[in-house]
C-alpha cells in the first residue's frame, strides 16, 4: 500500500476492479452448444481446416492428472476460434486474450468461453500481481490453457521472439505448497492460406506512418461482414484456401527444471526470466518445427525465390518441387505433401488469383507491386524452415529493376 501510495481501502477497490475485467465466467451451453457451432458454421463457410499432424504417442502419455498448456504462434485473431474449434471434442482451453477484445460485445462472448483478459505493455505492478495470483490459481486448479508466447500478432508473418511474462507466472505455479502435479507445454503451430486480416497487418510494415486507428479498423470489420454476407447469400462466396493446425511433442516442465545446473524458479526475477528465456525460446523452436506448410505460403516461397517479377510458370512449379523436398528434409509439414505439384500450385493459384496478387500472362507469371508484401508476408511464415532466395532465372520480358517497389519494412 505503501509502494502504491494508496490507502488499504483504495487499493482492495482497485484489485476488485482488476479481478472483475480478468475473471471470466465459463458457460458451458455457451462454450459448446453456441460456442463451438457458431465456429464450425464460420470457420467451414470461410477455410478447409485441418489437423495435418501430432505427436500422438507423446500427447496420449502425459499423466491426466497434470496441467497442460498450449503454446500456440500468433498469427490472427481467428487463432483462438481454430485451437478452440479442433479441440473442442477432447478438452476446454482457457485464453489469455488482449484487449483488443474488451469491446461489447466480444468481451462477454470470450468471458462466457473461458478466456481471461491481459493488458499488454500495462506496467502497473498492482494489476500484475493480480494477474500472476490469478494465473497461478487456476493453474494450481488444473484448468488447460492457451497462451501465445509471441505477445502479439506477427506484422511481417515470422515468429517473433518469446514474451515471458504469463510463462513465468505458470511456471513459478510449481513453487506454491502443495502443487504436486507437473506442467505441460505443447507448442502448437498454425497457418492459413488466407489471414483475413492480412493487409492491415502489414500496413505499418510497408509505411510505417499508415497505420490505421480504431474507427478505421472498425468499419473495415463492418464492410468486410457486409460485403461477405451478400457473397453468402448470393452464392459467391468462396472458402480461403487451407488453415492448419499441427500439435507438437510436448516438454515437461520438471523435467526441464531437472536439467537446469540451478533452483531457476528461486532466482532473482532478472536471472530468473534470462533462464525462462532459454524454456521459451525452446518452445519457440518446437512451434516453428511443426508450422504447417500450406500452398499459399510454398507457393509464395517459390515465386519470390526466383527474384524476378515475371516469371514462366513452370519454373515456379519446378522450384514449389524443390522447396517441398527441402522442407522433407528438414521433417517440414508440407499439408498434403504427397500430392501432385500442380495440385498444390492450383489450390494456391485459387487465392492468389482472387487476392490480385499475381496474373496470368500467357504461360508467365507477374508479381504485380501491391501483391509483393503479401507475398512476403506469406512466405516469412516458413522462412525459419527453408530460405526463400535462389539462383535468378534469366531475364524474361519486363525484370523487377525499380528499387521503389513495396516491400514490408524490418520491424526494429
Amino acid at each position: 500500500m505503501v509502494t502504491h501510495g494508496m490507502s488499504e481501502q483504495a487499493v482492495r477497490r482497485q484489485v476488485r476492479t482488476y479481478l472483475n475485467e480478468i475473471i471470466p465466467h465459463f458457460n458451458v451451453l455457451s462454450y459448446y452448444k453456441i460456442g463451438y457451432n457458431v465456429a464450425k458454421i464460420l470457420l467451414n463457410l470461410l477455410y478447409k481446416v485441418s489437423v495435418d499432424y501430432q505427436d500422438e504417442g507423446a500427447l496420449a502419455s502425459i499423466p491426466k492428472r497434470d496441467v497442460v498448456v498450449y503454446l500456440m504462434n500468433h498469427r490472427s485473431n481467428a487463432d483462438y476460434i481454430v485451437v478452440a474449434y479442433v479441440l473442442a471434442r477432447g478438452v476446454h482451453v482457457s485464453y489469455a486474450v488482449g484487449e483488443w477484445a474488451r469491446a461489447w460485445p466480444l468481451e462477454y462472448v470470450f468471458k462466457s468461453f473461458g478466456a481471461y483478459f491481459v493488458r499488454r505493455r500495462f506496467r502497473e505492478p498492482l494489476y500484475h500481481t493480480v494477474l500472476e495470483r490469478y494465473v497461478q490459481l487456476i493453474t494450481r486448479n488444473g484448468v488447460t490453457q492457451g497462451i501465445f508466447p509471441e505477445g502479439g500478432l506477427t506484422r511481417d508473418g515470422k515468429l517473433r521472439p518469446p514474451k515471458l511474462g504469463l510463462l513465468d507466472y505458470i511456471c513459478r505455479t510449481v513453487l506454491e505448497p502443495g502443487f504436486d502435479r507437473d506442467i505441460w507445454f505443447v507448442p502448437v503451430g498454425l497457418n492459413y492460406d488466407r489471414v483475413l486480416e492480412d493487409r492491415s497487418l502489414i500496413r505499418e510494415l510497408v509505411d510505417e506512418h499508415d497505420r490505421p486507428g480504431r474507427s478505421s479498423q472498425f468499419v473495415t470489420v463492418l464492410s468486410y461482414l457486409a460485403s461477405n454476407t451478400v457473397r453468402l447469400f448470393t452464392g459467391r462466396l468462396k472458402r480461403y484456401g487451407r488453415v492448419a493446425v499441427n500439435f507438437g511433442t510436448p516438454l515437461s516442465l520438471n523435467s526441464w527444471l531437472r536439467t537446469q545446473p540451478t533452483d531457476v524458479l528461486g532466482l532473482p526475477q532478472e536471472q530468473r526470466l534470462a533462464a525462462l528465456e532459454v524454456f521459451a525460446r525452446e518452445m519457440m523452436q518446437r512451434i516453428g518445427g511443426i508450422m504447417p506448410v500450406t500452398p499459399v505460403p510454398l507457393a509464395a516461397a517459390a515465386l519470390l525465390s526466383l527474384g524476378q517479377t515475371v516469371v514462366p510458370k513452370a519454373a515456379v512449379l519446378e522450384r514449389m518441387d524443390q522447396l517441398r523436398d527441402r522442407l522433407t528434409d528438414v521433417n517440414g509439414k508440407v499439408v498434403r505433401g504427397g500430392a501432385r505439384i500442380a495440385d498444390l500450385w492450383d489450390r494456391a493459384w485459387r487465392m492468389l488469383k482472387m487476392r490480385r496478387l499475381v496474373l496470368m500472362d500467357g504461360e508467365s507469371l507477374v508479381i504485380l507491386p501491391r501483391g509483393r508484401p503479401l507475398l512476403e508476408y506469406y512466405a516469412n511464415s516458413i522462412a525459419h524452415l527453408i530460405p526463400i532466395r535462389g539462383p535468378r532465372m534469366p531475364f524474361h520480358k519486363a525484370h523487377e529493376t525499380d528499387p521503389d517497389l513495396p516491400k514490408l519494412l524490418p520491424r526494429s
